[in-house]
């Protein structure tokens, strides 16, 4: 029988955990293939290893990672699919946006010869227009900016075959864009549209500020388009100065120089000086990478292991 383990990273979800797995149980129960799940606790600060402790006790199928900190959740996500030895893996967040009910689906496709079945929102219940709005605009932007074809509407919520997560295993970088990556490993994929549900309890982790973060490290992962852009928009600016600069001799040549033109002095200056700062943050963002790549230091420490029975 193919084994599937269900990976499940998890920070701060006391509050929605124990309906989480009795959801994702029921549905296990009647997958027709061999299943174990396991969690990821992510340094979690609230009760969140502790209830996970006791669904290892009363479910022999369920294991869990305890990382040493919080390592972020792409760390967390590393870190489950790195202890799947065997089988395929799917990826499912604990809050109960993304359906347990789904992985059926998930499955089927994977069945019919698909290394990656990723699931894609059709709607998105639950959530401010602001934040749909950013979000649309996010996927939108990536798919411009970006070589790799990432999908538009899709989180991390997917099933990874076999030979998927050996090669996800290969790409060891520090700034990691999960979404990216899965994307980037190439193989057969096709999607499953959902509705995404709101929240059930608990509160999210990802705020205004982490998401953008989040953005930045997608767009700076996968595409050097920053850069171009800093490059002509220096070209642009340099070009108007040159402009500029005729414009002020031909005057001064052949109409005087009186004393005026502070305000367009200040002005240019300002402008000038914003497009270099611009560029070096761009700049900075790619060196900071670079430089995180280059200290070669772990994607994260598992401070307990507790591996279900078919991972053993």
């Amino acid at each position: 029988m193919p084994q599937l383990t269900i990976v499940v990273p998890a920070y701060n979800e006391s509050a929605v955990l124990v309906l989480f797995h009795q959801r994702l149980s029921k549905m296990l129960d009647g997958l027709p293939l061999e299943s174990s799940v396991l969690y990821v606790d992510d340094g979690s600060r609230d009760d969140t290893w502790s209830i996970i402790e006791s669904l290892i006790a009363s479910d022999s199928r369920t294991g869990a990672l305890k990382l040493s900190r919080n390592f972020g959740k792409e760390a967390a996500l590393t870190a489950g699919l790195d202890a799947v030895i065997t089988g395929a893996a799917v990826v499912i967040d604990a809050d109960l946006q993304d359906p347990p009910e789904l992985i059926p689906a998930l499955v089927e496709q994977w069945q019919a010869g698909y290394d990656v079945v990723y699931a894609t929102r059709s709607a998105r219940d639950g959530e401010s227009s602001f934040k749909r709005f950013t979000a649309a605009a996010f996927y939108r932007s990536m798919e411009r900016l970006s070589d790799t074809a990432i999908p538009r509407d899709t989180g991390d919520f997917r099933l990874l075959s076999r030979r998927a997560l050996d090669a996800l295993g290969q790409l060891r970088e520090r700034q990691r864009f999960m979404k990216g990556l899965f994307s980037w490993i190439g193989y057969r994929q096709t999607s499953v549209h959902y509705l995404r549900e709101p929240r059930q309890a608990g509160t999210t982790k990802w705020n205004y500020w982490r998401l953008a973060q989040l953005a930045i490290e997608g767009i700076t992962s996968f595409s050097t388009a920053p850069l171009r852009l800093a490059t002509w928009v220096g070209l642009a600016s340099a070009g108007l100065a040159f402009v500029y600069g005729m414009l002020v001799l031909v005057k001064s040549l052949f109409y005087g120089d009186p004393v005026r033109g502070y305000p367009t002095l200040m002005l240019v200056i300002l402008f000038l000086g914003g497009v270099q700062l611009l560029a070096l943050g761009v700049i900075g963002e790619y060196l900071g990478r670079n430089y995180a790549e280059s200290k070669q230091r772990p994607l994260y420490f598992i401070d307990e292991l507790r591996l279900p029975h078919d991972l053993r």
